[in-house]
Formats: C-alpha cells, sequence, structure tokens
C-alpha cells in the first residue's frame, strides 16, 4: 500500500518545481497564482496576488471559472512545503493543462526566503 509520501515523492518527479527566487518571475509570467492549502492558512498570510483553491476544491474550482478552463494558461501553485501542491500540479497535468509549475518547498520556503507575505487586513470594530 502507497503512503501519502510515497505519492507526493511520485508526484514530485511529475512537476516542475521552482525555487522562491525562480518563483518570483513565473509569478509574474503566471495568468493565476494559486493557494492550494486551507482556508485558515490562507488567511493567516499568502503570497501577494495569490487566489485560494483549496486541494479539494481545486479542479471543481477551475472547471467551473470560465477565465481558468483554457489549457494553455500559465499556473503557478503552492501549499505550505510542497506536498499538496504536487498532487494538484499533477491533477491539473491529468486535466489537460501544459503550464503548471509549483514552488518548491512552498509557502515555508517562500518565508524562509523573506519574499513578501500579504495578510488580509481585518476591521476595527471600536
Amino acid at each position: 500500500m502507497k503512503t501519502a509520501h510515497d505519492l507526493v515523492a511520485a508526484a514530485k518527479t511529475r512537476v516542475q518545481e521552482l525555487s522562491p527566487d525562480a518563483a518570483e518571475q513565473a509569478i509574474r509570467d503566471a495568468d493565476v497564482l494559486i493557494d492550494v492549502r486551507e482556508t485558515e492558512e490562507f488567511a493567516a498570510g499568502h503570497v501577494p496576488g495569490a487566489v485560494h483553491m483549496s486541494r479539494g476544491m481545486l479542479e471543481f474550482k477551475l472547471s467551473s471559472t470560465p477565465e481558468l478552463t483554457s489549457r494553455d494558461i500559465r499556473i503557478v501553485l503552492y501549499c505550505k512545503t510542497s506536498g499538496r501542491a504536487a498532487l494538484a500540479a499533477c491533477a491539473l497535468h491529468d486535466m489537460g493543462y501544459l503550464d503548471v509549475k509549483s514552488i518548491a518547498g512552498g509557502f515555508d520556503a517562500w518565508v524562509g526566503a523573506g519574499k513578501p507575505v500579504a495578510k488580509p487586513v481585518m476591521p476595527a470594530f471600536d
């Protein structure tokens, strides 16, 4: 029986992972930057410009968003440490998307490299 780690390791052999430095240019060139983490993780901080599509809903959200159904759009994905993003990238390749990249090390590597982080500003109810 395969473990989650086995599935991630296999997925990483099929996807293009970028260092945080290389990801900056890929993000500028991308049509969409997708954070596949959970809602709470996204709300705590995310890569600027990212849209949230949790791993469990990714295929459904892409399929139901007309501007994201073209299989030649450029997609960059990330999660916390890159496992979910690798699985997501494989799923998108299986759906026919041609240009999907993932940030190696995920959000943790992004933050560790000193890259910018966006955090939603909650209104003050004073």
